[in-house]
C-alpha cells in the first residue's frame, strides 16, 4: 500500500511546467527551484525530483522511465509470488512422496 500524496498531481503538474520553462530561459534559470517552490508551497527538492522524472519520462534524460519502473516493480512483486508457491509446491510433493515411500498397515 503506497503513502498518501503530500501534493496533489494538479499541483504537481503544474509546478513542473513552470520549473521547465523557467530552466529553458537562461535569465531566469538561476534558482528556479527554489523560487517556484517558494511561490507554490513546494519544497525546491521535492521540484527538483519531480522536473528530473519528467525529463526523464519524455526521453530528455536517460534513465527509467515511471511506466518501466512500475513495470518492473509489478514483475518483481510477480516472481516472488511464483517463487513462493513453487516452493510450497516442492515441499507439497516432498511430504506426499515420503508418504507414498512409508509401508502401510
Amino acid at each position: 500500500m503506497s503513502t498518501p500524496r503530500r501534493y496533489p498531481a494538479e499541483l504537481r503538474e503544474r509546478a513542473t511546467r513552470l520549473a521547465l520553462e523557467a530552466r529553458a530561459d537562461p535569465a531566469t534559470r538561476v534558482g528556479a527551484y527554489k523560487r517556484i517552490g517558494e511561490q507554490l508551497g513546494v519544497h525546491p527538492e521535492a521540484l527538483r525530483t519531480w522536473v528530473r522524472e519528467t525529463e526523464v519520462d519524455e526521453g530528455l534524460r536517460p534513465g527509467t522511465t515511471s511506466t518501466d519502473a512500475a513495470r518492473i516493480a509489478e514483475l518483481e512483486r510477480e516472481n516472488r509470488e511464483l517463487r513462493r508457491a513453487n516452493a510450497i509446491l516442492k515441499q507439497a510433493s516432498a511430504f506426499f512422496a515420503a508418504e507414498l515411500d512409508r509401508p502401510s498397515r
